[in-house]
């Protein structure tokens, strides 16, 4: 049957399908098959049935190559090396606590004789090369879809 991700959950390896029948089937990462570790909302998927549960999933297209339209890891590295010590780069991957933190310190703080722009600096540096050196996968586990504001 074929059918479109409606979710997935990396951290608990379960999500949810809609087949071309109109029904939801839950699926674990275990029944994902063709070397797919992962599978993101939209994806279109072709699977069987077995027990109300989806299995022997084979991602038809969406996978890797889009991962549902959400942020490039390339152009998050180039902001955090270009402008990093504003935080954009943050502010692109929609952690906006950590990008006021970065922008505050990197603008107010040159009063405290230049410390904390000199941090963030360093910071932003370190991230760039962590986003050059994790995978399109892991960057948007890590930095899109979980919660990871930092490192």
């Amino acid at each position: 049957m074929r059918g479109k991700v409606l979710s997935y959950d990396d951290y608990t390896g379960s999500g949810l399908i809609s087949g071309d029948d109109g029904v939801r089937y839950t699926f674990t990462r275990g029944g994902l098959m063709g070397g797919a570790r992962e599978a993101f909302p939209g994806s279109q998927v072709d699977f069987e049935i077995a027990d109300g549960v989806a299995t022997n999933i084979y991602i038809t297209s969406g996978a890797s190559l889009n991962l549902s339209g959400d942020r490039n890891r390339i152009v998050a590295a180039l902001l955090a090396l270009f402008l990093g010590w504003l935080g954009i780069h943050k502010f692109y991957l929609g952690k906006n606590t950590a990008g006021i933190i970065m922008a505050l310190c990197g603008t107010i703080g040159w009063l405290l004789f230049a410390i904390p722009p000199m941090i963030i600096g360093v910071i932003a540096f370190i991230e760039f090369i962590i986003y050059l050196v994790k995978s399109d996968g892991e960057f948007h586990r890590d930095y899109v879809a979980g919660n990871k504001s930092w490192f």
